[in-house]
């Protein structure tokens, strides 16, 4: 399966603004159609990045490329635990949150967006080189995962590669067990990294699987989203 590939240069070093490419975008796509953005991806233990100025090349440090553990790609095998997949060239962020990089040793970038860790590191290596253009790129996502248990196929823990709805998720594990019902409820945690109030606290949301074939209650398949626990009863 494919991983997830993100990418940002250094605001400083990117001519055009956010709100030129929103408002080009808005006149492109017209009116009629929702202008949904989804937020930066943030970064989190375990992800692999790589980080390169431009005329330099690359600055990422500690790992190299690997074969694929086969029961943990892309959740297609539940395996509790199983959270690292086939490592690509790059830096992990460590249990400690940071990444080795050359020059500049151990930096801590978990919580930032690939945007701000750019821009981060820009003036780091300003001290080095001239008007760096700093790229940071993720090359693997292993921080992003939700966990399925109860009565269902294939518990376990599985990486939050792509959007996923409750019952994709129910699929993706195999479907119910024989003697599931049709009741699942999802426990969001809250976000590790920039809950506030209510949402850093967490909430619980109940989905009836018959209901939904019956096309009711439909806005109840709720998106999964980074550490929720999913139980089927």
């Amino acid at each position: 399966m494919a991983q997830p590939c993100f990418a940002a240069e250094s605001t400083g070093d990117v001519p055009v603004d956010r709100a030129m490419k929103e408002q080009l975008r808005k006149e492109i796509m017209g009116d009629a159609v929702p202008l949904k953005v989804d937020e930066e991806y943030v970064i989190g233990y375990r992800d692999i990045l790589f980080v390169s100025i431009y005329g330099e090349g690359s600055m990422s440090v500690g790992v190299s490329g690997g074969k694929a553990d086969s029961a943990s790609l892309g959740g297609t095998t539940a395996t509790a635990g199983s959270v690292i997949r086939g490592r690509g060239t790059g830096s992990e962020v460590r249990m400690d949150g940071r990444v080795s990089l050359k020059h500049i040793g151990d930096v801590y970038v978990v919580g930032m967006t690939l945007t701000q860790l750019a821009d981060y590191l820009k003036k780091l290596y300003s001290s080095i080189y001239e008007s760096p253009s700093v790229t940071t790129t993720l090359i693997q996502s292993n921080s992003r995962q939700y966990t399925i248990m109860g009565q269902i196929l294939k518990p376990g823990l599985y990486h939050l590669d792509y959007p996923l709805t409750i019952v994709k998720a129910v699929a993706q594990a195999g479907g119910f067990s024989e003697w599931a019902n049709s009741e699942v409820t999802l426990i969001r945690q809250g976000s590790a990294y920039r809950g506030k109030g209510d949402e850093a606290k967490g909430r619980t949301f109940d989905f009836d699987y018959d209901d939904f074939l019956k096309g009711k209650d439909l806005q109840k398949n709720l998106q999964v989203q980074p550490a929720d626990v999913i139980i089927v009863h």
